[in-house]
């Protein structure tokens, strides 16, 4: 930021702060949204703007299709282009600029690979093997059990699980509180089998792990500090391993199989998009095509000219 003009700078700087105290968004986030943004106030700035009021639509278009030059992908190009669009709002909005430069910036429409998932045999035997190797009591062979049955029965992301304290966990109705992207609170269901792999996490495992540093974790790691989000997704590609033909997936990737297995029985999208915090449906559309084979053997069932 010290070579941007400024203006920018300031604005900028203004901006971090308003990432962090007011949307309460991640050190990540806040650091891609900044590096988005920094990028194109220099790109601007080399073309002579030195105010927020110096942007156009067509310095920005410029910065976009220079990312494409550069051979951004797609995806990389969508999220910058959001980012500028959110930012020179907020200008407008707190009186930093007299107009709204990003607002008729257009996104590149970002190809959307279906996202890779267990089946259902293969989800059983990744519990199944976990679950067997922990026959013996090792703590961190059960915490493993109860992390993976938790992901994969609420399709919570890695750092919901991993920020879980013991009172987010209402075993009684079988529930847990999850504090999603910008703090957004959302209670989910989950089924017994994970109920039973929480319960003895909590009654034999935990107390041995636990350290006076532990606190309310849920989970905790080796050492007896909160389980990191690194352990658990080395965790989840190591399981992984024990199960023939399985893709090789991450946390996410058991995120996915949720949804995948959710669709499939026949829950709704809204249902869906619910247990998984999207703020958006679209965002959970991605997994309609997980319905075609069902929707396939409805038709040809029930259609007189199938």
């Amino acid at each position: 930021m010290q070579d941007l003009p400024e203006e920018f700078a300031t604005a900028l700087a203004a901006y971090e702060r308003h990432l962090v105290a007011e949307r309460d968004l991640t050190p990540h986030t806040v650091r891609a949204y900044l590096g988005d943004l920094s990028g194109m106030l220099t790109h601007a700035a080399a073309l002579g703007c030195t105010r927020l009021d110096d942007l156009d639509i067509r310095t920005l278009r410029s910065w976009l299709a220079n990312q494409q030059t550069l051979g951004k992908a797609r995806t990389t190009m969508a999220r910058r282009a959001t980012a500028v669009r959110v930012f020179t709002a907020w200008a407008l909005r707190t009186g930093r600029a007299t107009a709204d430069a990003g607002a008729q910036l257009g996104s590149p429409k970002a190809h959307k690979p279906l996202p890779p998932a267990l089946d259902v045999t293969q989800a059983r035997a990744l519990l199944d093997a976990a679950a067997s190797q922990a026959d013996d009591g090792s703590p961190v062979g059960l915490r493993d059990v109860a992390i993976l049955e938790l992901l994969y029965a609420t399709g919570a992301r890695v750092g919901e699980v991993c920020t879980l304290d013991i009172d987010d966990v209402d075993r009684s109705r079988r529930v847990v509180r999850v504090f999603g992207k910008g703090r957004k609170e959302r209670t989910v269901p989950y089924g017994l089998p994970a109920d039973q792999a929480l319960g003895r996490w909590l009654a034999e495992a935990r107390p041995v792990l636990f350290v006076p540093g532990s606190g309310a974790a849920l989970f905790l790691g080796a050492r007896g500090g909160r389980i990191d989000q690194r352990a658990v997704r080395s965790m989840v590609h190591r399981r992984l391993e024990d199960v023939p033909g399985a893709p090789d997936l991450g946390p996410h990737g058991l995120r996915h199989t949720a949804a995948t297995h959710l669709l499939e029985g026949g829950a709704d999208l809204r249902t869906v998009q619910e247990m998984l915090g999207h703020a958006s449906l679209a965002t959970t559309q991605i997994y309609t095509h997980v319905t075609t084979d069902r929707l396939r053997k409805a038709y040809h069932l029930a259609h007189p000219r199938a």
